[in-house]
């Protein structure tokens, strides 16, 4: 009796490859589209300083009229000038547009069906979109500074009160803020990403999201809430603006961390509950 063949054994593709997933969020407009609006920021913030002319005159000076002094200080203002709300439409875009696309395309179903496991699929989102967001973080404040480097020069950073960080101390204190930008937006793209399995619509996903935090900016500003606003989603946005003073207070960049986690988890959790047990009709 002669034993059976066994040939080579054969390794199965890997269902929604991340390189291939990556690869598709490049070639999407949605994603030139940010990267251009990162590119022309600083270039437009220097045209305004260009036209706007020299400082008022003595007083407390703030980010804005900071924003000539170096790159470094051009840096702090677009940074300060994007919390609030582009650095929210960026990362809300690339958390909750993903999903929702693929229904719109109708293609959400067949990549299900390929098979792609529905846990694999989140990740392979969620991990996409957490790497274009970070890239974004990124790309803004080292634009910033090459930009406002070659138009202001790359001296020390100066602050409000007239204290200077130099180099290479400012690296690392800028380090600190683009790592607390990330971690507050957190809730944002938890926010977008379940919109976007509840509703599978792309536009509804990323202006859900963007609609609260403008909900949760403008119910911070009512004093009457007391220490509630402490837990409103964005109440601590800004406190980034701690890591450059000349000593870094690290409670306000904490307790934002902490709200914004605990509200992603949450919301997260509910959202891959939801989506594991869900119809897909489109």
């Amino acid at each position: 009796m002669t034993e059976p063949v066994v040939g080579p054994k054969t390794r199965r593709p890997t269902p929604l490859p991340l390189r291939a997933e990556i690869t598709r969020q490049l070639k999407r407009r949605r994603t030139l589209g940010v990267f251009a609006v990162l590119i022309a920021l600083p270039l437009i913030l220097i045209a305004a300083f260009s036209l706007a002319g020299e400082d008022s005159g003595p007083g407390p000076r703030s980010f804005v009229d900071l924003g000539q002094e170096s790159g470094a200080n051009l840096t702090v203002f677009a940074l300060f000038a994007s919390t609030g709300f582009l650095i929210v439409v960026v990362v809300a875009l690339f958390a909750g547009d993903s999903v929702p696309t693929e229904a719109s395309w109708s293609s959400l179903r067949y990549l299900l069906a390929a098979p792609v496991p529905r846990t694999r699929l989140i990740q392979q989102k969620l991990i996409t979109a957490a790497l274009f967001s970070t890239a974004s973080l990124l790309f803004l404040p080292l634009w910033s500074l090459l930009v406002g480097g070659i138009a202001y020069g790359f001296g020390p950073y100066i602050g409000p009160t007239g204290d200077q960080i130099g180099w290479p101390a400012l690296a690392g204190r800028l380090a600190i803020v683009i790592a607390y930008l990330l971690l507050s937006q957190l809730v944002v793209a938890a926010l977008a990403f379940a919109f976007g399995v509840w509703t599978d619509a792309p536009l509804g996903a990323v202006g859900g999201a963007v609609v609260i935090m403008i909900v949760m900016a403008i119910l911070d500003t009512i004093s009457a809430l007391g220490d509630l606003r402490q837990a409103l989603p964005g109440h601590y946005a800004y406190a980034w603006a701690d890591a450059l003073a000349p000593r870094i207070d690290f409670s306000d960049m904490i307790n934002g961390v902490l709200w914004s986690v605990g509200y992603a988890v949450v919301v997260t959790a509910a959202a891959v509950w939801h989506f594991l047990g869900k119809d897909i009709t489109s």
